[in-house]
Formats: structure tokens, C-alpha cells, sequence
């Protein structure tokens, strides 16, 4: 029986993906050997970069006119390459913050800038208080969002799922033909979205798409074509698009488990079903949250409530503590709260299953019952 996994991240793997992986891992593509020992540049290792990059482009319905990238660092590292390359001197860079990982992307432009003759404004933060103590419960309303941003900003950045405060930004935000940069490292493929309205995507691998190691950015052709040339070259998004990722040695494991999940997603029905999954996830969970909410509370306003990453207390520290060894008693791992806000947190990505997330609903049902 595997171990039931609500990890936040590096989180769980579909078991085809994984099983795939165990047959082809001594004598990949009968070459004798594992994908991990082949050239980057050489046909089989190649041929596997080249139907991972396919596949999103089939799964999100990528326009031609977008590069698709695998890069490395992950989505902190995104935080400085964003700004470096599409922040002009002189310039300003618009930011929305609805939790921990969008004021971490705004700090690390604010430095960029300073560097590069730029600003990055804070354009709207929905945070409640100061420093350690401030709390994120809501998205911004559409109207808030356009009306905060600068019609000459470079671009404005925001973070669609806030991993740690369990806030989600559903609807993409309007700002005119100011280039919109997300962060999607945790809600990126839970569905469809128009890549169109964005001028660029980009989200870690280890939530939804496979192991840490590898980021994907997805930018439009003409805003990667303006960028900024007067930085190294391994953090321009044109080299890397000229290359086709493959300027420097890729992290080819990770590539080769994000090809098998992607052909887990399509092969399961593609992101329409994995939405339908995600959905009725998020349905049973905080369906069982909110038939107990003198004993759960969900601190995230409904509207804006994560359907990748749920978070909850209860009553006192020590009932979570109680919980957390009780789910570990049932081979559950993984809910224990961020460390910076504490609380519960269950982290219900793709590979999680629909039957996963009833075994927790039922543990909690019980839990709450036997408590009162």
C-alpha cells in the first residue's frame, strides 16, 4: 500500500508515471542504459525533451506564437530572471501580492531593480498586518486588480495559488496591454487556462508536473525577443528559447518523469478531466471542514479558497499535533501547516486521488466527533 501523500511539495507522483519510470530505468529505449546516462544532445534523450515540450503545448493549447522553456533553479530563481529580462531601465514592474511566495517575487525585483536602473512598485497587497504576523485570506475582486495597475508598467506579476496561505486568484486579471506574468507553480495544469492573456507562465515542477529540479516558463515569442541582452546569457529567456532549453545540460531525469506525467495526464483524459477530479477533491474536503465549524476553521474567504492547497486549524495547537499523528497512524503524511503560519495544511495536487482525499475526509469526520 503506498503512503497517502499530501505533501506541498516536492509532492506525489501519479504511480503510472513512477512505474514507467521502474521499467525504463536500467535499459532506456533499448539503448542498455538509463535515460540519466544519455547525452543531452544525443536522438533518445532528445526525443523525450521534444514530446514533453509537445505535450504541453497539446494539454494547455499553447498558441505558436510562445515559447515553451524547461529551465532550472526553479520558481525563486524566476523571481530575478523575470525582472532581469523583461524590466527596462528607467522602467517600473507592477506587483500584486496575495501571500508568502508573491511578497518573496516582489523583494527579489525590488533588488533587481535597484540594479538594473528599475523599479518594481507594489502595486496591491491584500495582506492583514505586519511582518511575521500578517495573514492572507482573500483575492483581490477583478475591478481592485485592473484598477491597481499602472497602464505603463513593464508588466505586473501575481501569483495565481498561494501555496502556503491556501489563497487562489480563479478568474486571470484584465490589465490591458500591460504583459501579465504569473506564478503558477502550484495550480499550473489542475486545468486549462488561455495562455493567451499571459505574457508569461511559469511554475515549478514538483507540484503538478514531476520531480523538483526542473521550472517551466511558457512566454510570448515578442516580449522574449524584447528582453533585456546586457545579462549572462544562462539567464536570458532567448538563449534558452534559440536552444530549445538545451543551452547547458538540462536536468534530463526530471524532463524524462514530467514526459510521464504529462502522458499520464493526457492518457486519463487530459486536463478536463483532472479539473473534474480537482473539483470534487476540493468539494469533499471542505465539505467535511465546514460540517464541523465550531471544531475546522478555514480562514480563506470561499471565494478565494485553494483548490490545490487547503489549510485550516483547529481549536488549539495541540489537537493539530493530535491530528497530524493521527494521519500518520493511517498512513497519511504531509498536512502539518507552512512553518511560518503553523495550522493544517493539505496539499491535494494531481496524483492525489479522489479516494485519498475521502480516506482524510473520513479521519476527520471521526476526529471532530470523538472531540466533542
Amino acid at each position: 500500500m503506498r503512503t497517502i501523500n499530501f505533501n506541498a511539495g516536492p509532492a506525489a507522483l501519479p504511480l503510472p508515471a513512477l512505474e514507467r519510470a521502474q521499467r525504463e530505468l536500467l535499459d532506456f529505449a533499448q539503448s542498455g542504459m538509463s535515460v540519466m546516462e544519455h547525452s543531452h544532445r544525443g536522438k533518445q534523450y532528445e526525443a523525450v525533451h521534444d514530446e514533453a515540450l509537445s505535450l504541453i503545448r497539446e494539454l494547455l493549447g499553447v498558441p505558436d506564437d510562445y515559447d515553451v522553456l524547461f529551465l532550472q533553479g526553479g520558481a525563486t530563481q524566476q523571481f530575478a530572471m523575470v525582472p532581469m529580462n523583461l524590466l527596462p531601465a528607467g522602467k517600473s514592474a507592477d506587483y500584486v501580492v496575495t501571500g508568502a511566495w508573491g511578497e518573496k517575487a516582489f523583494s527579489e525585483a525590488k533588488t533587481v531593480g535597484k540594479m538594473l536602473g528599475a523599479t518594481a512598485r507594489l502595486a496591491l497587497s491584500t495582506g492583514v498586518g505586519d511582518g511575521k504576523e500578517k495573514s492572507y485570506t482573500r483575492a483581490p475582486s477583478s475591478s481592485e486588480f485592473t484598477s491597481a495597475v499602472d497602464p505603463a508598467a513593464a508588466y505586473v506579476h501575481y501569483t495565481s495559488n498561494e501555496t502556503i496561505h491556501g489563497v487562489e486568484i480563479f478568474d486571470v486579471p484584465s490589465v490591458g496591454a500591460v504583459p501579465l506574468v504569473c506564478d503558477m507553480s502550484s495550480d499550473f495544469l489542475w486545468r486549462k487556462v488561455d495562455v493567451s492573456k499571459f505574457g508569461l507562465i511559469y511554475a515549478g515542477a514538483q507540484k503538478n508536473l514531476g520531480p523538483s529540479g526542473v521550472t517551466v516558463v511558457i512566454a510570448k515569442k515578442s516580449l522574449v525577443a524584447s528582453g533585456r541582452s546586457d545579462i549572462p546569457k544562462i539567464f536570458q529567456y532567448r538563449v534558452h528559447a534559440e536552444n530549445k532549453s538545451l543551452y547547458n545540460t538540462p536536468p534530463t531525469f526530471g524532463v524524462y518523469l514530467a514526459r510521464n506525467v504529462l502522458s499520464w495526464i493526457k492518457d486519463s483524459g487530459g486536463l478536463a478531466q483532472i479539473e473534474a477530479w480537482n473539483r470534487e477533491k476540493a468539494r469533499l474536503l471542505y465539505g467535511a471542514l465546514d460540517a464541523h465549524p465550531d471544531f475546522y476553521r478555514c480562514p480563506v474567504e470561499k471565494s478565494a479558497r485553494s483548490v490545490m492547497n487547503v489549510v485550516f486549524r483547529l481549536p488549539t495547537e495541540a489537537l493539530e499535533e493530535e491530528l497530524i499523528a493521527a494521519a500518520k497512524a493511517a498512513k497519511m503524511v504531509g498536512i502539518k501547516g507552512h512553518r511560518s503560519v503553523g495550522g493544517i495544511r493539505v496539499s491535494t495536487y494531481n496524483a492525489v486521488s479522489v479516494e485519498w482525499v475521502q480516506a482524510l475526509v473520513n479521519l476527520l469526520d471521526e476526529f471532530a466527533r470523538a472531540r466533542r
